[in-house]
């Protein structure tokens, strides 16, 4: 496409999938990796967390993430461990998430480790964790907070913009303009167009190149509900005298069930519950959210500092261990709002055990549950689930709501792709499992006559 200089691009991550974000991109010289995801789900891809990058880490020049989740960031110690001693450059609102979610992320599976050579649920002896505290806070210390829309070159010959994407706090678009090459937009991953808490996502700059994430690819979300799903949960668990425990992401989905929760309290469409969030780093989440208020919906910016614009009536965070221990025992009816958002680690997985085997409570899951995942099984309709080595009778009610997903739909990610100035010279569809992928591939072309590419896992393309 380009004659001046050799650019490539490899898909080392999310392709065919909807993890383990990373490509690596070469142009002149220079490779700059952008998005550091760690990989979730079905063993066979978390076992490529272990697999080293193309060529050593110290050989890479700048890192580049479009925002905080874990599938997109969570690689980032690993990487630093094995010599990555460059810049990682991102928005301000996904630095202050790293700092939550990396040394988080490590914790989990320092004590997942312990756990398994504890009980002696683990083939390795001893099980180690893929990285240490102390690699996520050498990450954290290379961060390098950019303002949106402010060109900057983070290599030789590579200039990048983040535009805002409407996904999480931070998240963005990355539009890479190379001297002698083609302009490339990395689409992360597209938020929601009228969503509460976050504002829509902005219009597509032009580009010679476009990835684009297609988890939703082949559905449309139910219509505004106005959050009567939500209340029917709550009120069907209450009457019960149940709990209602909420696996959610901390860094996103939990300031959207709260705004949902608070206003439907306001409008007496719910019972006043106890509302836990059981989770130090939700809470942290939620005050990065009001520090950031310029970046949210206009009724989302309070005038107090602190999280009230998230807190309900009798809102509680959960700090301590020992805290989360008598909230996992108490029979009280209350929600109880906890990460991870698929069930794969974290305090959840206590509350879940407890609350499983008991008819009279609710799981509920409210965002895209993974293949291979806790999460996935249950909505699947799992009779048992193990969780801490053990297997786990599910008479518990399993429910998902998906209006409140942070992923575009099909309808939503053409509207996106409507906005780019002209058709680009290629469509590579990402972050997608292989029938929503090919689904939209096929709308792409029906609805806007392009070619979209469904790039394999690995696979290298010059542009």
């Amino acid at each position: 496409m380009f004659a001046d200089r050799v650019t490539e691009l490899t898909f080392l991550g999310a392709a065919r999938t909807v993890t383990g974000s990373k490509y690596l991109l070469e142009h002149g010289g220079s490779r700059v990796l952008v998005d550091c995801g760690l990989f979730q789900g079905l063993k066979e891809l978390r076992l490529r967390n272990w697999d080293g990058l193309p060529g050593s880490p110290d050989s890479l020049d700048a890192v580049v993430l479009t925002h905080a989740h874990l599938d997109h960031v969570g690689y980032l110690p690993r990487l630093v461990a094995h010599g990555y001693r460059g810049r990682i450059f991102c928005t301000g609102g996904t630095a202050d998430l790293c700092r939550l979610v990396l040394p988080d992320a490590a914790r989990i599976q320092e004590e997942d480790a312990r756990q398994a050579n504890k009980h002696g649920y683990t083939k390795h002896h001893p099980a180690l964790p893929l990285y240490t505290e102390a690699d996520a806070y050498r990450a954290i210390s290379q961060l390098q907070p950019v303002g949106y829309d402010r060109p900057l070159e983070i290599a030789p010959g590579v200039t990048v913009r983040f535009t805002p994407a409407g996904h999480l706090l931070g998240s963005a678009y990355v539009l890479a303009e190379l001297t002698g090459g083609p302009t490339i937009l990395f689409g992360g991953d597209l938020g929601r167009y009228g969503r509460p808490v976050l504002q829509d996502p902005a219009v597509a700059a032009e580009a010679d190149v476009v990835l684009v994430e297609s988890t939703y690819g082949d559905k449309d979300h139910p219509p505004e509900d106005n959050g009567e799903p939500l209340a029917e949960v709550i009120r069907d668990t209450a009457g019960r005298g149940g709990k209602l425990i909420i696996p959610a992401f901390a860094v996103g989905r939990v300031g959207e069930l709260l705004y949902w929760v608070r206003r439907l309290e306001g409008e007496r469409r719910i019972p006043v519950l106890p509302v836990f969030v059981d989770s130090p780093m939700a809470t942290e989440a939620l005050r990065f959210y009001t520090a950031r208020a310029a970046e949210l919906d206009p009724d989302m910016r309070p005038a107090e500092k602190g999280v009230s614009a998230f807190a309900s009536t009798r809102f509680q965070t959960v700090a301590s261990v020992q805290q989360s221990k008598r909230l996992t025992a108490s029979q009280q009816s209350a929600i109880v709002i906890s990460s991870s958002g698929m069930a794969t680690g974290g305090r959840v997985l206590h509350h879940l055990a407890a609350a499983l085997p008991d008819p009279r409570h609710t799981v509920l899951f409210v965002g895209y549950q993974a293949a291979g995942t806790r999460g996935r099984q249950l909505v699947d309709g799992a009779t048992q689930v193990k969780i801490h080595g053990r297997l786990v009778p599910v008479a518990a009610r399993v429910q998902k709501i998906d209006s409140m997903s942070a992923h575009a739909d099909r309808g939503e990610l053409l509207r996106w792709l409507g906005t780019l100035p002209r058709r680009p010279g290629k469509l590579c569809l990402v972050h997608g499992e292989p029938a929503p992928m090919e689904a939209f591939a096929a709308l792409v072309g029906a609805r806007l006559g392009w070619d979209a590419h469904t790039p394999a896992h690995g696979e290298r393309i010059s542009l």
